[in-house]
């Protein structure tokens, strides 16, 4: 028999709770991970080009979602998914469905540490001295990225407990990494490695029986959020505008 997950837990800094995994126990992101590509290399041109590409994209809808996709802090992290799903997400609403959101979070970002402290890549926008997105980039520390890991970890489970809405589901944690690029803040390079980190948290995940738990009940969660015909909150006509016109 699975153990009974909490809806509730301290936090360990405003906005965030622990996560399932202790820090033993969390996927080797150094040993996952090649470096970062190199001055000079064709890689490190094709991540430069990228990022010039997406530099006029500013003031735009898709600039605006990447803005609010930087937002990692709950209770207003939990609507990133809310319009891909359909429903409302909250600690009210779908109290199992937003715990496992704010612990597999914690989880998927603390995995990327060790690469990014010994790779310490600088951000894009540091090197060409432009304004990013989002003004809340405390470390430097740009390989691989964090954002792109949590948005991909938070994809791969819950298209697992949504088989049906996969598509939609992967194609949005997708996106979500995406909006680092636009933002200003990883190279596409730093994003692909942290989708790499972020499958393989999911993966040591489902060894910890009270995630395999929350995951469960989440999932009906999600379904009797749909028989209610509960309505995200998140603004979910500017989100199909930016990810229409925005690649």
């Amino acid at each position: 028999m699975e153990p009974a997950p909490p809806t509730r837990l301290p936090e360990v800094r405003p906005g965030y709770v622990a996560g399932y995994l202790q820090p033993q126990q969390l996927p080797d992101s150094l040993a996952l991970l090649s470096p970062p590509p190199a001055a000079g290399s064709a890689a490190l041109s094709s991540d430069e080009e990228r990022h010039a590409a997406t530099r006029n994209l500013r003031e735009t809808p898709r600039w605006a979602l990447a803005t609010s996709d930087a937002e990692l802090r709950f209770p207003a992290a939990a609507g990133h998914f809310s319009c891909t799903l359909g429903i409302a997400i909250s600690e009210e609403a779908t109290p199992h469905l937003n715990m496992l959101l704010r612990r597999i979070r914690m989880d998927a970002s603390r995995a990327n540490d060790r690469a990014k402290s010994h790779y310490r890549r600088l951000r894009p926008f540091m090197v060409t001295h432009e304004k990013p997105c989002s003004a809340d980039e405390s470390s430097p520390n740009s390989y691989p990225s964090g954002h792109a890991s949590i948005g991909w970890a938070w994809a791969l489970s819950l298209a697992e407990i949504d088989p049906a809405n996969s598509p939609a589901i992967l194609k949005r944690g997708l996106d979500f990494g995406m909006s680092r690029v636009y933002c200003g803040v990883h190279y596409l390079s730093d994003v692909e490695a942290g989708r790499v980190v972020g499958a393989a948290t999911v993966s040591r995940l489902h060894a910890d029986p009270v995630f395999r738990a929350q995951l469960a009940l989440a999932a009906r969660e999600i379904a009797g959020a749909r028989a209610a015909q509960t309505r995200p909150q998140a603004d979910c006509e500017l989100e199909a505008r930016a990810l229409s016109a925005g690649k």
